[in-house]
């Protein structure tokens, strides 16, 4: 019985539209920011180094290298304040997590190969 309402409240708070990207891919987050009285949308674009969890408590990570010094961003999947997710390209890798990225510098440190469409 419990499992039932807890399903029910879980699936209201669902996002309707997912976007379909995963490890490697270079996305844009917009994100609703609320300073004040004042809301506003804020970006947030870089590669996308690991996604973690299922349902509501999925997270994904952003990383991206700003002013020479890397920053992280972590986002929960369905969470009201994550406006849209753009996917700018499309990257091939062959791990899960790109924990590698952190130790690498310069163009290295955003450098995933754009995957191969096949016609």
């Amino acid at each position: 019985m419990s499992q039932a309402i807890f399903d029910k409240i879980e699936s209201e708070q669902f996002r309707k539209e997912s976007a379909d990207f995963g490890v490697g891919d270079s996305v844009r987050v917009h994100t609703k920011v609320i300073e004040g009285d004042k809301e506003r949308i804020q970006v947030f674009a870089g590669v996308v180094i690991g996604r973690r969890g299922r349902g509501l408590n999925s997270t994904f990570t952003v990383r991206r290298i700003s002013y020479g010094e890397g920053v992280e961003r972590v986002f929960p999947m369905h969470s009201p304040r994550v406006e849209k997710i753009e996917i700018e390209r499309k990257g091939s890798v062959r791990r899960a997590k790109l924990t590698y990225l952190r130790k690498r510098v310069g163009k290295g440190a955003v450098a995933v190969k754009e995957k191969e469409i096949h016609a």
